[in-house]
């Protein structure tokens, strides 16, 4: 059985200030140990405005938190307005970009098109993407949440190679948890990471499938966490909401089973 590292997620989403964020990632780095990064990869995902100045305050303090990005254009230039592509993230030493989240797809009629081809810029460009799958609550109480789960799977995958698929991390997101305070059973939350994963060995193989790292993601807290993280096929959250409070996120990260 392939070891895979647990990855917890900051989407700041829409908030923090250049000036906030590096408040934030200070007040963060000082409530984590070594230890902690031992166990786990941390990673925060501020908005485009602060990157930069979250990459200098962790390159000057020499943090072990690692810059993440809320998402990526596919082109590498050009017109186009108000986007942000992945060679300019690259050169902020951002290693993580997510991709295909819920709410881009409901906000912004994003699709597994673009996921795709978003996430082929970010893995050109040498950083891992993120790629969200997950159902609406509709669809869930349907009975439909695997349907929806492999289209999306499939359609944001399509024709990357076994290696590339090694290179990406899936984040299982129900869009009815994203900021609702409703979260997925551990139950739930596990069976669909199982899912995935035996789909991901249809996609690419088993061995690859091992090793690729599946997170949850919807109103993940420091009293769910625990119980989320107990299943086998889940290895890490994308956290919202908490993830704006310090001492919130950093008990998120030094959770213990």
């Amino acid at each position: 059985m392939t070891d895979r590292k647990d990855l917890i997620v900051g989407n700041w989403k829409m908030n923090a200030t250049h000036l906030d964020a590096i408040q934030m990632i200070q007040k963060l780095h000082y409530r984590l140990e070594v230890e902690d990064y031992d166990r786990v990869d941390v990673v925060v995902a501020p908005p485009f405005t602060a990157l930069r100045s979250a990459q200098t305050v962790i390159e000057a303090d020499h943090m072990l938190i690692e810059l993440g990005a809320q998402n990526a254009h596919w082109e590498e230039s050009g017109a186009y307005t108000g986007e942000v592509s992945a060679p300019m993230l690259a050169k902020l030493a951002v290693g993580y970009v997510i991709v295909g989240h819920s709410e881009r797809r409901q906000h912004f009629e994003e699709t597994d098109q673009d996921a795709n081809r978003r996430a082929r810029a970010v893995l050109a460009n040498e950083m891992t993407p993120i790629v969200c799958v997950g159902e609406t609550l509709e669809e869930r109480e349907e009975a439909r949440a695997e349907e929806v789960g492999l289209s999306q799977l499939k359609g944001s995958l399509a024709r990357f190679d076994v290696t590339q698929l090694g290179s990406i991390v899936i984040a299982y997101e129900p869009v009815w948890a994203i900021g609702t305070g409703r979260t997925a059973s551990p139950d739930d939350a596990g069976e669909m990471a199982s899912f995935i994963r035996e789909r991901l060995v249809d996609l690419g193989n088993s061995e690859v499938a091992a090793s690729m790292r599946i997170l949850y993601g919807g109103s993940v807290n420091a009293g769910n966490v625990k119980d989320l993280m107990a299943k086998k096929h889940i290895d890490g959250a994308l956290v919202g909401g908490a993830s704006l409070d310090p001492d919130k996120f950093a008990a998120i990260v030094r959770y213990r089973l």
